[in-house]
């Protein structure tokens, strides 16, 4: 198989494999198992992965595509180092003002809530790959966004108006731009509430993301 392997930095995916010196365009090349692995290091933010991710698919043929990374997630109840399988995602900043309150680009009109890829407004991975090891994962609702959220009133206005488990910078974009197979894996480093990096834990959410990632690249 050859797989395209996505993160935003290379800390997300370092238990994972070997360091290696991506080239300019974030791409270094690896062996696992017989299987050919394209890591792409895509930086932080919707905009440089979804143009990374459509570049790298539109150059070369591969038979899968899987996004590792980490989140912050809504629901306190669920561990901080839990590893999910976000098979819905949305980009919840897309929309406009009308005074205080918010309107999305779909119910704006500015956007068909079903073109492709949408469906009812939504990013949904109807046919993620049938790895083993993704089917033990949780699903969840992912939003994307620029901004983290981090005050208190944001958080509270965000879940008035969406229903989501996690929040990612990059997940909804992933989706967006691949049109072969593929699957967002992300592990819980933090929960959504005013910023205190002291309570996050990254590493343990790293060490989690990089043993379910052996995992997938096993069943493969």
């Amino acid at each position: 198989m050859r797989l395209l392997l996505v993160a935003a930095t290379a800390a997300e995916v370092a238990p994972l494999l070997a360091t290696r010196e991506p080239s300019s365009d974030g791409f270094s090349l690896h062996r696992y198992a017989g299987h050919e692995i394209a890591l792409l290091i895509t930086g932080v933010g919707m905009v440089a992965t979804a143009s990374k991710v459509a570049t790298a698919l539109a150059t070369a043929p591969y038979d899968a595509a899987l996004n590792l990374g980490v989140c912050g997630s809504f629901d306190r109840t669920r561990p901080l180092g839990a590893v999910v399988h976000v098979t819905t995602d949305g980009f919840s900043e897309l929309g406009i003002e009308d005074g205080e309150r918010f309107v999305s680009a779909t119910a704006a009109g500015l956007i068909e809530p079903d073109s492709t890829p949408l469906t009812h407004g939504w990013i949904v991975n109807h046919t993620p790959p049938t790895w083993p090891t993704l089917q033990t994962l949780p699903t969840v609702t992912g939003i994307t966004v620029n901004t983290v959220h981090g005050a208190e009133r944001s958080i509270a206005a965000l879940r008035e108006r969406i229903q989501a488990d996690v929040e990612s910078m990059e997940g909804a974009a992933f989706l967006y731009a691949c049109l072969i197979q593929c699957a967002q894996v992300r592990a819980v480093s933090n929960y959504v509430e005013r910023r205190d990096r002291a309570a996050w834990r990254l590493d343990d959410a790293i060490d989690a993301l990089g043993a379910t990632g052996r995992c997938i690249l096993d069943d493969l």
